[in-house]
Formats: structure tokens, C-alpha cells, sequence
């Protein structure tokens, strides 16, 4: 059996595609009527108009009808350079391009030298956090030109899904005042409203509304005594990645954050790992933008928080020695490297050079205050003569950097462990294990250490000597593979580091990971499914799409609240089933269309017609313990794939019957009875089918006409006919079966497609 952790197939990140490469400058067109662009542009008409949108960088030109734009943003929503949002699927619902469904165009209105956001967003990605990738664009409506805009990457489904290789968790858009306070224990507590909106906007499974997983998160961080607080935050946190992020907002002195402000972030529950990921938002107001009256530059690391108010993020985990010592890693790390003038300035001095030109013809940057190009020349180094800019971009950083090396204290650290992955290969003979650390000084050893269903523990060695599956001698990659033959049952584990002054850690910190070896105890089938689906079996909103069907072969019903449907052995838990039960004998049919949010019986994920893997998995404690799987090649069109006989047999060709029993697959248009033929015609149909024997006395006696999951549509007997023409009647679109029975008795059985006209 195989069962992977399902951390394999996250890319915290991911490459730069053409739309997002910063070492060029693209132009992007927006086309729309002159009167939609001048009601757009008033304050209060924040909804989508119709565009064309075109992007041109020198390299690639697309163009792309029927996209929307609208006005973004909250405080900048009345300023003179608007920030836009550009939808490629709000006309076209299945739209992506380059893997996006949204740009973000901010105007950084408040920025003489209108970089901040885009420098912010880089130092996330050197500093190792995921984060919206960014570049600067010149914007053009109407052929006139807007000026200097940073595009930032939409947080939605898609950043989700690429960057932790999910996308069902919930997903939390958290706004002033979301200080992750304690309210209590009723989930809907949280679901409270300021100015008309909710400080923990629910972004996906908008449907279900269900704060329960956000509220456990809040009273684990508010209510844990310290001493116990890492084991149990760490079960629903990913502690360390929000450390880097602490690091990240005290040295780019971003005051509008969780932190500070209470303002400005993402929660996402990654389902992969059960917990919750921490992911930045509008970077505009850092490296030096004030609107307080604090001094950025010297504000004490340790004591950054705003004074008087609840900030658990911040202050619950700097009274946890190990994380503060851990934080303070971080930042000595960042301030030696990312963070170092040395290291920022030429990077600084190359972007201010790609941008200068369409900076300076910018019409809109002065509009709000006055900006001149002097002051996006002096706005780099220098501070500016109003209030929001007490600092230049490079001052702030040469002083911020000066302050933050003084005021730091550094402790020796226990090892980092990193992401670990263990997989059991199908045979259910061994286990490969791999996995990472960092630390302050060099590891002395890294090991597994497990033991199965509750015997004494065994700890074995980790290698990084290029021997063990570990990639390459010395790369900081440690990994090893033990046998365990016909073992079965609970296997527990964890994996320990040691460096060289004897400092240990240990992930999980407490507890053990879980993995269930042998059997699962609820038996489900992949028994059906159709990869190419145009014409066969729409879904509810009438759309041809891809589809799967699971069969509960067992004597009793199967609840599939913790059973996954992936295309990715890698990714176990790609996508739950909904917390439903299919009866004994009984099916359940869920559309592949990549669309979790049309219901709970839509994927995220949908099939390949060049052929793929598909598995189901249930949860068993940490790990997944697969269930059925099925690796299938290239797929006809509108032509299913199913077990014969139902439930238990190979896969083959198959009547499509979604919901219904198996039917081996049959010729469309002729099919023999010994000496002769019975012709149906036309197929596809529209409206009247004719049904005729050939070569053959014989008369027709009766017809019927099934749909796919076998409910009769026409019946007609009494026929004593060689030749019939069937009328169904109207509003009939798919795939049907025509049964024909003659007056001696001989019945076929012929598929049928009608075309709805």
C-alpha cells in the first residue's frame, strides 16, 4: 500500500511565467466603451465591466475578449491613480491564463517611487515565505496611458492550490481588527462584522460557512498554557513559516500587519497537513511609509507590537523561549543575507533603472500628493517633505538594518526540522524516509525513530551521503528506506536531529505520526469514470464534464467522511469526499472538473484525456492508506471506463451508466442478429430516430428508449413492422439506449446520441 504524507506536491515557490518575468517592463491594454470607463472610475461603482484585455512584454502578446475590470481597494478607492482587478473568468467561468483567474494592479498611490510593495514581495520570496509573486506593468486604457502600475498575484484557489497542493481548506482573508483574540468557543463569534464586512472573510467554501476549524485555531494559540504551548499550537500551525514572516514584518517595518495593526493577511487551512499556513497581503505601507508617527527604523524587535492590545501571533509566541530564540535566528539570518545592504542595494538600484522612464510619463503619480520625479529620484535614499515619508527606501534599510543587529540576542538554537516524507511503497514492504534541518551550528546525526503498535522504539539513522535516496552527498537532504515484511497494524514515528553542541529536536515535537498498515476497513471501488465528457451526462448546471463513479461493494453503508479521490499518488489527500454514505451496493458519482466550488460533489481536479492515475485514499491518523486505484491510458471521447462485471471485474470499454449498473460496451449503428442487421439512424439524433431490419422477414415488435442511468424515456409495443420511426420528443441531450425486441423474440441493445436543437 502506498502512503505518502502528502507534502510532496507542495511548491511554495513557483517559477516566474511570462506574466509575472520582472526583468522586463510589460505593457498591458485595457479596451472598453469610453462611458463604461467613465462610470467605472466613479467611487461606488466597484463591480465588473466588460473589457478586452491585451498583454504585451517584447516577448509574448496575448489577447484575451470578454474579461472584466473594476475598481479595487479600500483606502485607495478615492484616491486619483486607482488600483484595478482584472477578472479572466468572471464572463468566461473556466478561463485561466497562465494559471491566473485574477490580476491585481496596484497604483501605490502613496509611494513617490512606487516600488515599496514590489520590494516587499520580493524580500518574502529571498526570506523563504510563500507569498504573492509581483512585477511592475505600464497600464494603457483606452490607448491612453495610466501609468506605473505592480501587478500582484490574486490569493484565491489557484495560489493555494499551486503553492500546498490543495485547494478545499478554508481560506480566511483577515482585515482590520482581526487580531486572532480569543471570543469563545462558538464558532460563529467570528463571523462578526465591521463597516459591512467580516474581519476573517471566508474566501472559499463560502457555502458551508463553517468557522469551526479558524475558532479551534484561535483558542489553541489564546488559551494553551505556555509550557505546553508548542505541542499544541504546532499541531494547528505552521509555526516556523510564520516566524520567518514575524522576521519579515519587523525588518521591512510593515505596521499595516497582523502585528501591528491588526490588518492585512491570509489564514488558509492546508488540508495536507491539517493546519493552518500564514500568507501576507498589501505590502504598500513598508520600507519606510508612516502614517503613526513611530520611528520604524529604531522600534525595538522584541517589543513591536502596539502596546495595550491583545496580539497573541506576536506575543504568545515570544514567550515561548524556543521560538523566541528561533525568530531571532531568522532575523540574524535575513540581516547577514536578504537584508544586508550590500545584498539589497544593487538589486534596488537595477529595478529603479527598468522603471524610471514609465515612472516619470506617469500622469497619475503626482495626482494624490504632488509626487515630482525629483521625488522618485531623491525617494530612493532620502526622506520626502510629507508626512507619510520620514524615509527613503535605502536609508530605511541601511538604518533598520544598523538598529535591528544592535538590538538583537542570539541563543544557541535546537535543530529546525523541515518538511518529512515518508512513503510506503505498494508492496507494503518498507518505507522510504527523507527529510531536512537547519540549524546555528552543523548536525551531528539525524534518525527514525518509530515503533509499531505500541512496542518498544527503534531509532535508525538518516544519511546525507548520496546513498540513500537522499539526492546528493552533503546537500543537506537526509533520508534512508527500512523493511518491515508482512509487518501490519499502527506504525508510529518520529524523526529526531542532534547537532554538534548536543542541541536535539524532534517532529512532531510531541506525539508520534500514525500511519495504518494493512487493509482499510471500508472497502470502496473506482468503478467508473469518463475523462472526455461532451455530449454524454451533464451536471446540474447543464455542463459536460468529467466524471467518476464509486461503488460500496460491501453488505453495509460506507460513510466517506474520511475517504480523498487524487490524480497524484503523491497528493493522497487532494480532494475529500463530501461527509456523505453510500448504501450497501450503492454509488456515488462526482464530477472531475476542477469547480469545488459549484458543490461538494465537484473536484479540484479534473481527468486526462492522455491518460493518468486515480485513486481513492482514506485517512488513517497522520497518514493515507490507499483504498483503490486505477492508472488508465489515452480516452475515446463520451466513451466510459468501468469494471466488468460491476464492482469486481478489469476495466473496459462500457455503456456509460453513471449511478447504475455496469453495461459492457455495444456497436452504435448496426448490430447482427444472427443473419441480419438492425440499422438505427441518424446518431447523433435530433429529434426522430429510424429503427430498421435488414435481410430478414422478421418484423419489429417493441422498442424502448433508456437514458444512462437506465430510467425509460419512450416505450413503444405492438409494432409488427420492419421499419420504425421513433419521436422521443424534444429537450433530449446525451447518450440514450434503444432496446429492440422483434416478433420472434430477439432483442439488442444500441446506444444512441440526441443533440439538443
Amino acid at each position: 500500500l502506498l502512503m505518502p504524507l502528502a507534502l510532496l506536491s507542495q511548491t511554495p515557490f513557483p517559477a516566474y511565467p511570462p506574466v509575472f518575468q520582472d526583468d522586463l517592463l510589460p505593457r498591458i491594454d485595457i479596451q472598453m466603451p469610453p462611458d463604461s470607463l467613465a462610470q467605472m472610475l466613479v467611487p461606488g461603482n466597484e463591480y465588473h465591466w466588460h473589457a478586452r484585455f491585451i498583454f504585451d512584454n517584447g516577448q509574448i502578446k496575448d489577447t484575451l475578449e470578454n474579461t472584466g475590470i473594476r475598481i479595487r481597494g479600500n483606502t485607495s478607492v478615492n484616491a486619483a491613480k486607482k488600483s484595478f482587478r482584472i477578472s479572466i473568468n468572471t464572463y468566461e467561468p473556466d478561463r485561466k491564463w497562465y494559471g491566473l483567474e485574477k490580476l491585481n494592479l496596484i497604483g501605490s498611490h502613496n509611494d513617490p517611487v512606487v516600488a515599496r510593495a514590489k520590494i516587499s514581495w520580493d524580500m518574502l520570496r529571498w526570506m523563504g515565505i510563500p507569498a504573492p509573486r509581483a512585477n511592475h506593468v505600464k497600464l494603457y486604457i483606452n490607448g491612453n496611458y495610466f501609468g506605473l502600475y505592480i501587478h500582484v498575484e490574486h490569493i484565491d484557489e489557484e495560489f493555494v492550490q499551486l503553492r500546498f497542493g490543495n485547494n478545499n481548506g478554508n481560506l480566511y482573508k483577515c482585515l482590520w481588527p482581526a487580531d486572532l483574540a480569543y471570543k469563545g468557543s462558538n464558532p460563529n463569534l467570528y463571523k462578526q462584522e465591521y463597516g459591512g464586512r467580516r474581519a476573517y472573510e471566508l474566501v472559499t467554501n463560502e457555502a458551508k460557512d463553517d468557522y469551526a476549524d479558524l475558532a479551534h485555531f484561535i483558542d489553541v494559540l489564546n488559551n494553551t498554557p505556555i509550557n505546553n504551548l508548542p505541542c499544541e499550537l504546532e499541531k494547528v500551525f505552521d509555526v516556523d513559516s510564520y516566524l520567518k514572516a514575524m522576521a519579515f514584518d519587523i525588518l521591512a517595518g510593515n505596521w499595516d500587519g497582523p502585528i501591528y495593526n491588526k490588518n492585512n493577511f491570509y489564514l488558509y487551512h492546508n488540508l495536507a497537513t491539517d493546519k493552518f499556513e500564514y500568507i501576507p497581503n498589501d505590502l504598500d505601507n513598508t520600507v519606510g511609509i508612516d502614517w503613526l508617527g513611530v520611528d520604524w527604523v529604531t522600534r525595538n524587535i522584541y517589543s513591536w507590537a502596539q502596546s495595550g492590545e491583545t496580539r497573541p501571533i506576536y506575543k504568545r509566541l515570544n514567550e515561548v523561549p524556543a521560538y523566541k530564540d528561533r525568530f531571532s535566528f531568522y532575523m540574524h539570518h535575513d540581516l547577514q543575507t536578504v537584508f544586508h545592504p550590500d545584498s539589497v542595494f544593487p538589486y534596488l538600484d537595477n529595478l529603479k533603472a527598468l522603471i524610471a522612464d514609465a515612472a516619470q510619463s506617469d500622469p497619475y503619480r503626482p495626482l494624490d500628493y504632488g509626487f515630482t520625479f525629483d521625488d522618485f529620484e531623491d525617494g530612493w535614499q532620502s526622506s520626502l517633505p510629507w508626512f507619510h515619508t520620514p524615509t527613503g527606501v535605502k536609508s530605511y534599510i541601511q538604518g533598520r538594518w544598523q538598529s535591528a543587529n544592535q538590538q538583537l540576542a542570539l541563543n544557541d538554537i535546537s535543530p529546525i526540522i523541515h518538511q518529512t516524507d515518508l512513503t510506503m511503497w505498494p508492496s507494503a514492504t518498507g518505507i522510504q524516509i527523507n527529510t531536512s534541518a537547519t540549524d546555528d551550528n552543523t548536525l551531528s546525526g539525524m534518525e527514525l525513530c518509530y515503533r509499531w503498535n505500541g512496542q518498544p522504539v527503534t531509532c535508525s539513522d538518516l544519511f546525507d551521503d548520496g546513498l540513500h535516496a537522499d539526492g546528493v552527498e552533503a546537500d543537506g537532504n537526509y533520508g534512508n528506506s527500512l523493511d518491515f515484511s508482512d509487518q501490519t497494524g499502527i506504525f508510529e514515528y518520529y524523526v529526531q536531529a542532534t547537532d554538534n553542541t548536543g542541541q536535539q529536536s524532534r517532529q512532531p515535537i510531541c506525539g508520534w505520526r500514525v500511519v495504518y498498515v494493512g487493509d482499510t476497513v471500508a472497502p470502496l471501488v473506482i468503478n467508473e469514470f469518463m475523462a472526455v465528457n461532451s455530449v454524454i451526462y451533464p451536471d446540474a448546471a447543464g455542463e459536460f464534464e468529467d466524471w467518476i463513479e464509486i461503488y460500496n461493494p460491501k453488505n453495509t453503508a460506507v460513510s466517506l467522511k474520511d475517504f480523498f479521490l487524487t490524480d497524484n499518488m503523491n497528493q493522497p489527500g487532494k480532494w475529500k469526499m463530501p461527509n456523505i454514505s453510500i448504501p450497501s451496493q450503492g454509488y456515488a458519482v462526482f464530477w472531475a472538473d476542477d469547480e469545488a466550488e459549484q458543490g461538494s460533489h465537484h473536484t479540484n481536479f479534473k481527468l486526462s484525456a492522455e491518460g493518468e492515475y486515480l485513486a481513492i485514499f482514506e485517512k488513517k491518523g497522520d497518514g493515507f492508506t490507499l483504498v483503490d486505484s486505477y492508472t488508465f491510458g489515452q480516452q475515446t471521447p463520451n466513451q466510459a471506463t468501468g469494471r466488468l462485471p460491476n464492482g469486481s471485474g478489469n476495466f473496459a470499454q462500457a455503456l456509460p451508466t453513471p449511478g447504475a449498473n455496469n453495461q459492457p460496451f455495444s456497436p452504435v449503428t448496426e448490430a447482427g442478429l444472427d443473419d441480419y442487421k438492425v440499422t438505427i439512424s441518424p446518431n447523433p439524433a435530433v429529434s426522430t430516430i429510424r429503427i430498421a431490419l435488414k435481410n430478414t422477414p422478421d418484423n419489429i415488435r417493441e422498442v424502448v428508449l433508456f437514458d444512462a442511468t437506465g430510467n425509460v424515456i419512450f416505450q413503444k409495443n405492438g409494432l409488427s413492422q420492419q421499419g420504425y420511426s421513433m419521436a422521443p420528443g424534444t429537450g433530449l441531450q446525451g447518450l440514450y439506449v434503444i432496446k429492440v425486441i422483434t416478433q420472434t423474440g430477439k432483442t439488442t441493445w444500441h446506444r444512441v446520441v440526441m443533440i439538443n436543437e
